[in-house]
């Protein structure tokens, strides 16, 4: 059935809050390990429910002699064999263990833990700690250990991991996208009538896109500047907690092809940030002068350099 072992790294500390998972208290230790020399030098306790399964809290009150504890209080737990056929087909359970000892001069609990998961199964039904305590110290009513003539408590926190992983996220950033050039022609610029104009949306980095663009700047920069925007569509609802980076380079074409006008965009959008640009992009008068063709074309040019992409068990 297997024996406790202290075969990896334990960490110690105190702390004020007990038990969650099991509390063994004993009115007389002495009476206790008089008992035990009855039943292998162990108390098991009543069994308990932790994780969907039944388990035991094992103390050794003068140590588990044939694995090394002799000198020692040792705590284990015991899996019950019934409740691998009771909860599920599984043959394994893995879980987190934390052992108490209560100190009534401190006020809390000693608490040691085996910082690895322990892995239960039918050739190994039992896992713990050999040295969880010097026994010399504990039976010192000095110490706080052993009180009001020979109470003392132990205790357990057994933590069940499920079976497989139930909640993840993979996040991934797409640098090399098949088309990363999205090119938007605006002919007839200088007469342009509407306040803002969008263009055909477009596929990147499995998103739909659109630009937005103002031919007279927004109402924060009405009449001096060209103001843009790369916006997620609207159908491109993005649930709460969802979200997409992007880096992106928006240009203006200069007709002589020597002179583009660029900004770069870094942004993630989130639900509360679907549209992402500059007020102040290019000034009226320099895109009067320098970037419209002779047909009073303007070229607008967005190149996608990275979109990521989020994948996750479950977005509440």
């Amino acid at each position: 059935m297997g024996s406790c072992s202290e075969a990896s790294p334990i960490m110690k500390n105190w702390r004020e809050h007990p038990p969650s998972s099991y509390s063994l208290k004993i009115q007389n230790f002495s009476q206790l390990e008089n008992s035990t020399a009855f039943s292998h030098h162990k108390y098991q306790s009543c069994l308990f429910s932790s994780g969907g399964y039944n388990w035991r809290l094992i103390v050794y009150p003068k140590g588990n002699i044939k694995d090394n504890g002799n000198g020692f209080i040792s705590m284990c737990v015991k899996i019950d064999s019934k409740s691998f056929m009771e909860s599920t087909p599984q043959t394994e359970v893995f879980a987190e263990l934390r052992f108490f000892v209560y100190n009534k001069k401190e006020n809390k609990y000693f608490t040691i833990q085996d910082v690895e998961v322990k892995r239960f199964n039918a050739l190994k039904m039992v896992r713990g700690l050999l040295q969880v305590l010097p026994y010399d110290t504990f039976i010192n009513p000095e110490n706080g250990y052993i009180f009001e003539g020979g109470e003392c408590e132990f205790g357990v926190d057994v933590i069940v991991a499920p079976p497989g992983l139930t909640n993840w996220e993979i996040l991934s950033f797409n640098e090399k996208l098949p088309r990363p050039k999205f090119s938007w022609p605006l002919k007839n610029f200088s007469t342009l009538k509407e306040d803002v104009y969008t263009s055909n949306r477009f596929s990147m980095g499995g998103k739909q896109w659109v630009v937005e663009l103002y031919p007279k700047g927004t109402s924060e920069a009405a009449g001096k500047w060209l103001s843009i925007y790369v916006n997620l569509v609207d159908s491109e609802t993005l649930k709460p907690d969802e979200k997409t980076f992007k880096q992106a380079h928006v240009r203006v074409l200069d007709p002589l092809g020597s002179k583009h006008f660029a900004s770069q965009t870094n942004r993630w959008h989130k639900e509360s940030c679907m549209s992402w640009g500059w007020d102040e992009f290019l000034s009226l008068a320099e895109l009067r002068k320098t970037y419209l063709d002779k047909e009073d074309t303007l070229n607008v040019e967005v190149e996608f350099n990275v979109v990521s992409s989020i994948k996750c068990s479950s977005i509440i």
